[in-house]
């Protein structure tokens, strides 16, 4: 799954026909035709034609080699998101299994939320739901955003970051726990290099002042190891494992190590035919250097719950080195590598055991997101509590007979009561833990034997279980229980609270409360009828803000458009200037109206050539900013957009100022090279900053005059040509 080669259509059918057959073949290939000319006449942010990212996404997904429906949802995975095509066409050109796989990778554009960050919540529950019920929808979306990463750099800054944050959230999370860690490690390395590139060019300058001495070492280690193993007639692989940068970085954050103290720097993979040839190695890997205490798991005997199985264990290696050392047989090692695909993989044109997808104790928590969803009426409630569940570090404790458990890092006996059974959790009063009676807010410890002492005379949960618990399977369960037993009282109790919340809000409940309002609000949060929608405020499933909020919706937005208008007859009437002199002034004319005060906002610095709007802002005219300036990307800020646009971007008279950062690795002369490279450009330089750490990152900040955007392309293109320069960046205040 190379980064660097884009594959064309033609390679990835030819790789696919490696091992599918004839018939397969030609339907991905329909698929392929199919999308070409959906897509017909689109093109990507970096100029290239929009067919090419679905062919990489489809090539992806035939490394993994998985089956023709889903390499043919790969090629069409944007067909009914991006283009006029429809779901129902999809079915009729193919089958319903890939019109499934479709739908659950499509994102609910149609539809208005309040806020982005509310549609992509809504885009990502969507997307778990149909995961849930296939699998091969979610390696589907990870392929598409494994090739959306590569093409990063196409993208403005802020998408970059934003972009990157909610794959090191989600994505990668995701697909480590998956186990498909080809996928996993890529996406993490690419995050960390658009979200701290100083520390991802520093790591990679790092690794490569002794590559060279660690390749030597490990060759040595490999070649020691491989003649004892011929003494005893054990046939094996070996590797040096490369270690990604991503993982370089969190333990230095989170363990605050320095780069030249990270053990597992220098790794060694071998790969054996049997189990019994992995432990053989182990005691021999044992025998040649001495293990470091602490060190070794045993992954084989406990499988992670990602299906990952392997022998891990640090010795101190020849000169005093701690080397790590990872041994497993072909199969671990495919799985290792590709996780829960390995099992929708083909071989020799048959698929491998699906029925394993389908086992309880593998894949129970896919199942679990239908449960919580039918409960969770809030998007981003939903996602939060997905990474609390499925994200956040695991702990594995022991039933009495010996069966683990595995829960969310900080769980307690209540959270381990609910995943036993739903009646365990409600009847629970106690819990011993290792042999001692514990309290019920315990914070569970990996290898804790806990046992749950239950009651049928218990009066139930406590309304204070829902702060203790950490898993949302707990919190539902338990939402469940007051939602059975106190309907009617929390349906008066719910109402109650939704119209204090309203009055709070300052609207009168009469002004709300109409029966075509309250029904329109109940169906917003999928409840069948009104009574449903309080009895959920009651029992905490749903906040009475939240219903307040929408009930008011309508009243407030009138009342916005209102004090708008005020707001924008007050600046047309006290900020008069004679049109030229605006004009003059900005550079930029406001379309439809003359009299209005122009200035170009500070927080961004626009230039001729960037895509702008207009702000209204209370008293001080229209500010001019840039498209993606995240000071006007809020839905208030929205209301007050206009249309503007630049006399002419191609000027040469006036000068706008620009912030630029350049970060680099910290030599003598490298300032001196960015000054000389600056005015060789001819270009004024207002003002210069900068900085370095004890890392040798170096920071510079150089504010300068451009007349446009192409100037300032010349500018940065001439900057990223000197040595040592990783990144030139031009920054918001």
């Amino acid at each position: 799954m190379s980064k660097d080669n884009i594959l064309t259509a033609e390679d990835v059918i030819e790789q696919a026909s490696q091992y599918l057959s004839k018939e397969d073949t030609d339907f991905i290939s329909r698929a392929y035709k199919f999308a070409e000319q959906a897509h017909h006449g689109q093109f990507r942010k970096s100029g290239e034609p929009y067919i090419i990212h679905p062919i990489q996404v489809a090539g992806i997904l035939v490394h993994l080699e998985l089956d023709p429906e889903t390499i043919a949802g790969g090629f069409l995975h944007d067909v009914v998101e991006d283009t006029e095509v429809t779901i129902e066409q999809i079915q009729e050109a193919f089958n319903s299994e890939v019109a499934m796989l479709v739908d659950g990778v499509t994102k609910l554009g149609k539809i208005k939320y309040k806020s982005k960050e509310a549609q992509q919540a809504e885009n990502h529950r969507k997307m778990f739901v149909a995961m849930a019920k296939d699998i091969r929808v979610i390696l589907i979306k990870l392929a598409d955003r494994l090739h959306n990463m590569r093409t990063l750099k196409h993208l403005p800054s802020e998408k970059q970051r934003r972009i990157s944050n909610e794959t090191l959230e989600i994505f990668a999370p995701l697909a480590h726990r998956l186990g498909i860690s080809t996928i996993k490690w890529e996406l993490e390395d690419t995050a960390l290099r658009y979200l701290n590139p100083q520390q991802y060019y520093r790591i990679v300058h790092l690794m490569k002042q002794k590559r060279e001495e660690r390749e030597h070492y490990i060759e040595d280690v490999m070649q020691e190891v491989q003649n004892q193993l011929e003494d005893v007639k054990i046939e094996a692989d070996f590797s040096g494992r490369p270690k990604h940068l991503y993982s370089i970085y969190r333990k230095m954050v989170l363990q605050n190590k320095q780069f030249n103290e990270i053990y597992d720097l220098l790794a060694v993979r071998i790969i054996v035919n049997s189990i019994k040839d992995c432990y053989a190695v182990l005691g021999i890997i044992h025998t040649c250097w001495k293990p470091m205490p602490g060190r070794f798991k045993d992954y084989i005997a406990m499988p992670k719950p990602n299906l990952y199985q392997s022998l891990h264990t640090t010795v101190i290696g020849p000169k005093g080195a701690p080397l790590e050392v990872q041994i497993r047989t072909k199969e671990m090692h495919e799985i290792a590598e590709f996780g829960i695909a390995a099992h929708w993989a083909y071989k020799e044109g048959k698929q491998i055991d699906k029925n394993k997808l389908n086992s309880e104790e593998k894949l129970a928590w896919f199942r679990e997101i239908i449960e919580w969803q039918s409960e969770t009426h809030d998007a981003e409630e939903f996602m939060e509590s997905l990474k609390v569940d499925l994200f956040s570090d695991m702990v594995y404790v022991f039933t009495p007979k010996g069966d683990v458990i595995e829960l969310p890092a900080g769980s307690v006996p209540l959270d381990f009561a609910y995943k036993i059974h739903t009646e365990v959790g409600n009847q629970t009063i106690g819990a011993r833990i290792n042999g001692k009676m514990e309290p019920l807010d315990y914070q569970l410890k990996n290898g804790d034997i806990v046992e749950v002492m239950t009651s049928k005379h218990s009066y139930g949960p406590s309304q204070d279980w829902l702060k203790i618990t950490q898993t949302s399977q707990a919190k539902n369960k338990i939402k469940q229980f007051f939602k059975k037993q106190r309907r009617d009282e929390n349906i008066i109790k719910g109402k109650e609270m939704v119209e204090k919340e309203v009055r709070v809000s300052g609207y009168e409940p009469k002004d709300v409360f109409t029966t075509e309002n309250i029904k329109k609000v109940a169906e917003k949060f999928n409840f069948t009828n009104e009574e449903d929608m309080y009895a959920a405020v009651g029992y905490q499933g749903i906040t009475a803000s939240q219903i307040a909020t929408r009930l008011t919706e309508k009243i407030r937005k009138e009342k916005e458009v209102q004090d708008l208008e005020k707001s924008l007859e007050g600046v047309k009437s006290s900020e008069f200037k004679s049109p030229s002199s605006h004009k003059r002034d900005s550079g930029v004319k406001v379309e439809g109206v003359d009299n209005l005060l122009v200035r170009l906002s500070k927080c961004c610095n626009p230039v001729p050539g960037d895509d702008i709007s207009g702000y209204i802002t209370k008293g001080r005219g229209v500010s001019v900013h840039r498209v993606d300036c995240p000071n006007i990307q809020t839905d208030e800020a929205q209301e007050r957009i206009l249309h503007v646009e630049w006399e002419n971007s191609d000027t040469q008279t006036k000068q706008y100022h620009v912030d630029l950062e350049i970060s680099g690795y910290d030599r003598r002369g490298l300032l001196n090279d960015v000054l000389q490279a600056v005015n060789e450009t001819k270009t004024n330089i207002i003002a210069v900053n900068g900085k370095s750490d004890r890392n040798k990152m170096a920071l510079i900040h150089i504010t300068i005059l451009i007349h446009n955007l192409s100037h300032l392309r010349r500018i940065v293109d001439r900057l990223k040509q000197i040595k040592d320069v990783y990144t030139v960046e031009r920054m918001l205040q």
